[in-house]
């Protein structure tokens, strides 16, 4: 009689398989003991928030700022993470249970974006850009500052290891000075403005997860009441800011970039970009399970011996086996 009470071979285990016929007793009581080895995967990802969006408007007295970038954290090869900081570590995925996935939404004009979730990973939303005040609170890059008449009017703050933070706004007792402040990139912080000057967004991060470099999460761009006082967003795909009355530019689609501000009377700011989320792995580890619930994404992808998928919108959950 083998153990566990089955006949034939005894049941086996190790830190890679578990092998052999294990009764559902036999496991609840293994895993009660913290003996029961769960199969896992080594995943690599990058894991982006929804951008926030730009500041504004304001009418023709004051700065505004540009969208911060969401929160930027990536595991894959030695790329860098968010704020200039070092490669994550890869994560250990179980094998067979359903893992959940969130890509968070752009902010709105004014308004911040939204968390992007793989597993245990989180990813902060981007900050607001500020319309003629500053930025409360901690995002994933922090919003550029608007400015009114305080002389240094402080920029959103970035989350360390996820992004940097917003540039302050610059006031004073007149309009042709007052300039805001661009929003944090994923790489470098958002300019802040000078005196009649507003700042430019922060510029994002590049990797190649896919197989292809891409640049993401930039910050968008500020702007102030003088003339030509407009600016762009940072590279990665930060909108630009409009100072005219017209619409600031949105953050790329699936980027995670700030929305670009907007001053003059009637003016529109734009919305922040969509986050994403990229999932890398070793082929031969492991296949996709058939079912990803609220999710949409492009299908199983191959680059040399790996596999990788990009998860575009929706929250849901996904499996390996």
């Amino acid at each position: 009689m083998a153990k566990y009470g089955y006949t034939g071979a005894k049941p086996t285990q190790s830190s890679s398989a578990n092998t052999g016929v294990f009764g559902v007793n036999d496991m609840v009581e293994l895993l009660n003991k913290g003996k029961f080895k769960l199969q896992t995967i080594n995943m690599q990802y990058l894991v982006i928030a929804g951008g926030g969006g730009g500041g504004g408007p304001a009418g023709s007295a004051s700065g505004t700022g540009g969208g911060g970038a969401g929160g930027y954290r990536n595991s894959y090869a030695s790329e860098t993470s968010g704020g200039n900081s070092t490669t994550e570590s890869v994560l250990a995925v179980p094998k067979g249970s359903s893992i959940t996935v969130t890509v968070g939404a752009g902010g709105t004009a004014n308004a911040s974006g939204n968390d992007s979730v793989f597993h245990t990973i989180t990813s902060i939303k981007g900050g607001l850009g500020g319309q003629a005040y500053d930025i409360q609170g901690t995002y994933g890059s922090g919003g550029g500052s608007g400015s009114y008449i305080s002389t240094t009017v402080p920029g959103g703050l970035g989350t360390a290891g996820q992004g940097t933070n917003g540039g302050n706004g610059y006031g004073g007792n007149t309009n042709n000075v007052r300039a805001g402040g661009g929003g944090g990139g994923a790489w470098v912080a958002g300019q802040s403005g000078q005196s009649g000057n507003a700042g430019v967004g922060g510029t994002g991060l590049t990797s190649s997860i896919t197989g292809s470099a891409v640049t993401r999460a930039g910050g968008g761009g500020g702007a102030g009441p003088a003339s030509g006082n407009t600016r762009s967003g940072g590279a990665g795909g930060g909108g630009s800011s409009n100072n005219t009355g017209g619409a600031g530019g949105n953050g790329t689609v699936n980027t995670g970039s700030g929305g670009g501000s907007s001053t003059g009377t009637g003016g529109t700011p734009g919305s922040g970009g969509s986050g994403i989320v990229i999932l890398r792995w070793t082929t031969a580890d492991a296949s996709i399970g058939a079912t990803r619930t609220g999710l949409i994404d492009g299908g199983v992808q191959t680059d040399g011996s790996d596999s990788y998928i990009v998860f575009t919108a929706g929250t849901g959950t996904v499996s390996f086996t």
